[in-house]
């Protein structure tokens, strides 16, 4: 039986207006679907997620990872759980790996947000990644006095056919 007190939940938000303007339930969806399909499709990523979701489970997880992301992005509190112990589990993680995840989520972040969100969005998923990364680091006993953040890449000018 899980600690309770352990468990953080966020806090739900208004009923409303998203937290930033153009982001709201079914731009989430399409965020988790376009991400995840190409992690999944990805050389680096692609093992990660195999080897930690099987097939037959894909479907539920996208659906705990689009409720973390409403959670996180529109502040519904209808993700409860805690992502971090599982990540912490996962072996091989390694600064390659989340520079690979932010260039992929920002890909799919411009392709289904105007740029002010899209911009919102991805900083949101760069404070999670470094802050897996310190975790899990500190986890193994490596040191973090010099880990440095890291980010995505620079985006250029939104391509055609972008939101």
């Amino acid at each position: 039986m899980a600690d309770e007190r352990l468990i953080v939940r966020a806090a739900p938000g208004p009923a409303g207006p998203a937290v930033v303007d153009g982001v709201d339930e079914e731009r989430i969806r399409l965020l988790v679907e376009r991400f995840y399909g190409a992690a999944r499709r990805d050389d680096l990523l692609g093992p990660v997620f195999a080897a930690a979701v099987p097939d037959e489970r894909w479907p539920q997880h996208l659906e705990t990872i689009r409720a973390f992301w409403s959670s996180a992005l529109l502040r519904t509190g209808g993700y409860g759980g805690r992502p971090l112990p599982a990540h912490l589990g996962l072996p091989g993680l390694e600064d390659a790996h989340f520079l690979r995840w932010l260039a992929l989520f920002q890909e799919a972040a411009r392709q289904t947000f105007g740029p002010e969100a899209a911009s919102a969005v991805v900083e949101r998923a760069e404070r999670m990644a470094n802050s897996f990364r310190l975790a899990i680091r500190m986890q193994r006993g490596e040191s973090t006095a010099w880990l440095g953040p890291i980010s995505a890449p620079e985006a250029g000018p939104p391509r055609a056919g972008d939101a």
